[in-house]
């Protein structure tokens, strides 16, 4: 049966080549770990997870068991790194589906000791990365509770410190002061765990904002004086976008420059060239009508028409992830050309002004986020005029909205 006409277009290469590209930006400084999670950011962990592990990634990076398992039923020789950590009573099943857990509460390596035990796990078989706090306090162990943790590595446990991870909060940000002090803090927790006689083979820190700054030595560096080899986590940057930074750019490790540079480094620059956007979201022109002065456009009429109009109705809505606040000052396009939004957006339908696009008809194809022609609409767009970030918009796509690989 045909669907209703609003869905989402994944160009399954542009990511494949992104992840190479990234990973040569990586080279031969450090291993790369693709961040499928939620979803994909709404791109479909179906179609992405398999592109990133053609195109090489050993590693994927997962919010949860749930999503693990699927991702390794897609994937089943790629490593998966659960990083929401587990939940309790996930431990089995994440030794049962071969999946990697970050841990850093003390329960959390409990309910892993207990599962891994019940399954007859050898000592050291069970990979886990335990996630530092280094000032972000949202999760990771804190420095001053990490000997609290240790005995559940001691001599005999099935449990095995593969790596150590963190989560840089401002790598985005000229001037790198606050990236520093976590850096610093990170040290310091792993001269810590080097102290307590255990040793971890990946040092797991830096997203997108970090690799497409031409940070990857940075973190290899510290890696390497602790004999651990340097993983990055790109996220945003597999889908093609780049985080934005401060325009007075500072490279986000070091200290500033004085005055800042404007200048932006070679890999960042080479980045806004090379990576593609991957998804494409459409929808359909459900009809035209004219209407005359004085109509009012949608619920509440905070639209009326000054003069007479041309109105499409897109079927497309809030119910599939298009901001409803994006009504009466947001843009898509139609004919190559941008349609204003009129009215408030609805659940399941939206009204476009086409006045001055001649020719719209019904059936016409509309692109909500992408490019059409020589026009494009990209997720910046959408944050800017919805007061978010690119993360929640491809994320708040409706799970309805099929994902179409092209």
């Amino acid at each position: 049966m045909p669907m209703r006409p609003c869905w989402a277009e994944i160009r399954t290469r542009a990511l494949e080549e992104n992840f190479r590209f990234l990973a040569g930006l990586a080279a031969p400084h450090a291993e790369l770990l693709a961040i499928v999670k939620a979803n994909a950011y709404g791109h479909s962990l179906a179609l992405c997870a398999p592109a990133v592990v053609r195109a090489g990634a050993k590693w994927l990076g997962v919010t949860s068991v749930e999503e693990g398992i699927v991702a390794r039923a897609l994937c089943p020789d790629a490593r998966v790194l659960i990083i929401g950590g587990v939940f309790p009573r996930q431990a089995s099943a994440a030794i049962q589906f071969q999946l990697t857990p970050i841990a850093w509460e003390p329960w959390q390596l409990d309910e892993l000791l207990a599962a891994a035990r019940a399954a007859g796990t050898q000592p050291g078989s069970l990979a886990i990365h335990l996630e530092i706090d280094t000032g972000m306090s949202r999760q990771g162990v804190s420095l001053s509770d990490l000997a609290e943790v240790f005995a559940r590595f001691g001599p005999g446990s099935p449990l095995r410190l593969e790596g150590v991870m963190t989560h840089l909060f401002a790598a985005d940000e000229s001037g790198g002061q606050l990236t520093q002090e976590q850096l610093a803090r990170l040290d310091e927790a792993i001269g810590r765990i080097s102290a307590a006689g255990l040793f971890a083979e990946w040092l797991n820190v830096g997203a997108s904002a970090t690799l497409v700054a031409g940070q990857a030595r940075v973190i290899a560096d510290l890696a390497a004086r602790h004999g651990m080899k340097a993983m990055l986590r790109p996220g945003l940057s597999v889908y093609g976008l780049i985080p934005r930074f401060d325009p007075r750019f500072d490279p986000p490790f070091g200290p500033p420059a004085d005055p800042p540079s404007l200048a932006e480094p070679p890999s960042l620059a080479a980045a806004r060239a090379a990576l593609q956007p991957v998804l494409t979201w459409k929808a359909s022109v459900a009809g035209v009508r004219s209407v005359p002065a004085g109509a009012t456009v949608g619920y509440n009429a905070t639209f009326v028409a000054t003069e007479p109009m041309r109105l499409a109705l897109v079927s497309a809505g809030y119910g599939d992830g298009l901001t409803r606040s994006l009504g009466n000052h947001f843009e898509l396009l139609v004919r190559g050309q941008r349609a204003p939004l009129v009215g408030r957006v609805s659940m399941d339908q939206t009204v476009l002004d086409v006045t001055e696009i001649p020719g719209v008809e019904a059936g016409d194809e509309v692109v909500l986020l992408g490019a059409q022609g020589s026009e494009t609409i990209t997720a910046f767009d959408h944050a800017d005029a919805a007061g978010t970030i690119p993360w929640e918009v491809f994320t708040r796509i409706a799970a309805r909205v099929p994902r179409v690989a092209v």
